[in-house]
């Protein structure tokens, strides 16, 4: 019908201009002031992030901690020298822009915070070693991040509705430690596969249904943190990640264990504990006097758990023999 416009159009419309017009009247009253006054408040600004300035290890680094800081003010590019950010509970929004012009930085780290998106700019840190977002509310992450080529360490932790990497990541060439845990991931990112360094990977408390079968090529991988997930089988190719040392898989849907697990020797540390496992075991005890500090849900665990399953298939399959 000619003539009708949906209410909730008009409604976005008009709060759209309203944002608009709101805009520009802060602008103009930002012109407006004299200079005197916006060079007294810059001077002021810049006093006091002077006095968040400290030397730690031969760094300069730049500490704000549980101050309101919504936004950082452009006057922070006075101190390009800075090679380490730590700006926690402050409520801060958003990454500046202007975090290019910090061409020394090494460690940003943002963590528990409020900001929402990471600008596409800071692809062009590539001295950047670590980059620490976790607990904020990241959605998106740019493909530009591909280009910090010297990131070592990544921490996405609790960003809640992040739940994709862009395929650029897997140029992160340096990346060792990976923290992805509690956001809204239902599988593990090809482009994390493809890290050829990485070591460390926590994907807890995310919506994983499964892993990849050609999740062997992560060689390096020593540490895999994969708890509280939906996880309801693994691969058979899980067994041939001959570095992996700690593997942790509590809380999934597991309903049994590849055999060919029981050959991963290096594996120190496991834990298959709050799965629906379809075999029953009970670990005899090592000590006489009844005293064992093994995990019950463990390496030990995991092998007598492989053997039971070996003798109750053999027995299944025998009895299907004689009733042939």
């Amino acid at each position: 019908m000619v003539g009708v416009v949906a209410c909730g159009s008009v409604s976005s419309i008009k709060a759209l201009w309203e944002t608009r017009i709101q805009r520009r009247r802060e602008e103009e009253e930002e012109r407006r002031r004299p200079l005197s006054v916006r060079v007294w408040e810059d001077r002021a600004v810049l006093a006091r992030l002077r006095e968040k300035l400290q030397t730690e290890d031969g760094r300069l680094v730049l500490r704000i901690e549980q101050e309101e800081w919504k936004n950082l003010p452009a006057c922070l590019v006075r101190f390009v020298q800075v090679q380490e950010w730590q700006i926690h509970r402050t409520g801060l929004l958003k990454v500046p822009p202007f975090i290019c012009s910090f061409q020394n930085l090494l460690v940003l780290d943002l963590s528990r915070n409020a900001i929402t998106e990471i600008p596409q700019q800071i692809g062009k840190l590539t001295r950047l070693r670590e980059l620490l977002l976790s607990y904020n509310r990241i959605r998106v992450v740019p493909e530009e991040l591909g280009g910090c080529e010297s990131l070592e360490r990544l921490e996405l932790a609790m960003n809640r509705d992040l739940k994709e990497l862009p395929d650029q990541l897997r140029n992160l060439v340096r990346l060792q430690h990976l923290d992805l845990s509690m956001n809204d991931f239902v599988s593990l990112p090809d482009c994390v596969v493809a890290l050829p360094a990485l070591q460390w990977l926590d994907m807890g408390g995310n919506r994983l249904q499964q892993l990849p079968d050609d999740i062997h090529r992560m060689q390096m991988l020593q540490t895999l943190w994969l708890q509280r997930n939906e996880l309801q089988i693994l691969p058979e190719n899980i067994s041939r990640m001959s570095r992996l040392d700690t593997l942790v898989l509590s809380s999934n849907r597991l309903r049994d264990i590849p055999s060919l697990m029981e050959d991963m020797t290096n594996l120190r540390f496991v834990n298959f504990r709050d799965n629906p496992l379809i075999v029953d075991v009970s670990l005899p005890l090592r000590t006489e006097d009844g005293e064992d500090d093994r995990e019950m849900f463990g390496r030990d665990f995991m092998l007598t758990y492989i053997q039971e399953a070996r003798k109750r298939n053999y027995a299944v399959l025998s009895a299907h023999r004689l009733h042939r």
